[in-house]
């Protein structure tokens, strides 16, 4: 993307996903990311624009260009544009879904018993901050009419 940001939204109280949105931030050298948590307020207010469960959690969901994408196809489209060999990762997106989904349900399922889930969502550090979707970064998006 070029002048709008895509907004990748996690489970924040999950600590493999906090862990891997962490990974992105530090790999997020052309600043293509905002995040933000889906159970935050404001991340449900822009995710009611799109035809997303209100209770969707148990995946990382990916707007990008007016689109949402979810699991393996979200998780490839990010590592596209992350700074070093992860964007090698992406030709794995020719797979159809069917095939790449059983892992990262596999995954998904099992998160919160092998990583451990916060009592609260993560909140960010001050040098993070503007890495984080909030109403002073939703104008980075191209999304600043929707909410």
């Amino acid at each position: 993307m070029t002048a709008n940001k895509s907004i990748i939204f996690f489970d924040g109280v999950c600590n493999l996903c906090n862990a891997s949105i962490d990974f992105v931030i530090r790999r997020d050298k052309k600043d293509r990311f905002l995040v933000g948590a889906l159970q935050d307020d404001f991340s449900r207010k822009i995710l009611s624009g799109f035809e997303v469960k209100e209770d969707y959690l148990d995946s990382l969901v990916l707007l990008e260009k007016g689109r949402i994408y979810y699991k393996s196809t979200a998780a490839l489209k990010i590592a596209r544009n992350l700074s070093g060999l992860w964007p090698a990762l992406f030709p794995i997106i020719i797979l159809p879904r069917f095939l790449r989904d059983p892992i990262y349900n596999w995954i998904g399922t099992n998160r919160y018993r092998w990583f451990g889930k916060k009592n609260t969502c993560r909140l960010p550090t001050p040098e993070e901050k503007s890495k984080f979707l909030s109403e002073a970064t939703l104008s980075q998006t191209g999304l600043s009419q929707r909410p």
